[in-house]
């Protein structure tokens, strides 16, 4: 679980910031959007095919 000390001068907003900016570095909200629906293991297969096609041409095309 991310946490972030409050320091003695500092507001809520500045350490909701710095709490948000942690849990999306960890990686938190993209796991919980990821396991907000139940993803077959064939759609999910096809999703990442689909994303190393697109990566893959990206690079392609920076190539030239």
């Amino acid at each position: 679980m991310a946490e972030v000390e409050k320091r003695k001068d500092e507001s809520i907003d500045k350490v909701l910031r710095k709490f948000k900016t942690k849990l999306k570095r960890e990686g938190v909200l993209d796991e919980l959007k990821k396991r907000e629906y139940y993803e077959k293991p064939s759609e999910k297969r096809r999703k990442d095919l689909e994303r190393a096609i697109r990566k893959e041409s990206r690079r392609h095309q920076e190539d030239w």
